[in-house]
């Protein structure tokens, strides 16, 4: 699965990188501050 997504990423292996780091970056961002602060008050802890 991984090497079909990295042949379909456009340019060489630094842009496909960058555009890697770019996307996993922004899902992390994602997680981060959209979907981990709301999901907080549902989840029982302690």
């Amino acid at each position: 699965m991984y090497r079909f997504l990295w042949r379909r990423l456009p340019g060489g292996t630094v842009l496909r990188l960058a555009v890697v780091l770019l996307l996993s970056g922004a899902a992390v961002a994602a997680l981060w501050y959209v979907v981990f602060p709301w999901l907080a008050p549902r989840v029982p802890i302690g």
